[in-house]
């Protein structure tokens, strides 16, 4: 059965290696086949895997990408034990995520990477708020 993707206007698509732009108007494509697909929303450069979650997500990409992880295994593996070091918490989805890369289901450890980004924003959102800084009037009572 054929994946069935709706762009809206201007919206992008990567299949494999290639950008596919949609024009100005809504379109629904029935893509059959095994390449790689991700939607421009799905999408992370190397500029914007700007926290250590997302470099995870980035390096994962990469390996859909080109089906193939030896070339970032490594890089991988270090990134994500340096980030369940600095946060022991994340060890379910770190492991959902090195069980996915093993089997080859790099689509779903993408999915699953999702979740380690939004767990990171919580984490940090927790930090900053918990550690606020005062202000006069919370010194002056």
């Amino acid at each position: 059965m054929p994946l069935k993707v709706e762009l809206k206007a201007g919206e992008r698509l990567l299949i494999g290696n290639c950008v596919i732009t949609n024009s100005d108007q809504r379109t629904k494509l029935f893509i059959d086949g095994d390449a790689p697909i991700l939607r421009e929303k799905d999408i992370l450069t190397e500029a914007t895997a700007n926290s250590p979650a997302k470099r995870i997500y980035f390096c994962i990409q990469l390996m859909y990408l080109d089906n193939d992880i030896g070339k970032l295994r490594e890089q991988y593996f270090s990134l994500s034990n340096d980030f369940l070091k600095a946060a022991p918490s994340t060890l379910p989805i770190i492991d959902q995520i090195n069980n996915q890369i093993l089997t080859l289901d790099l689509y779903k450890a993408l999915r699953s990477a999702k979740k380690l980004i939004d767990y990171e924003s919580e984490l940090l959102n927790a930090t900053t708020s918990s550690t606020s800084i005062p202000t006069n009037s919370d010194t002056n009572g």
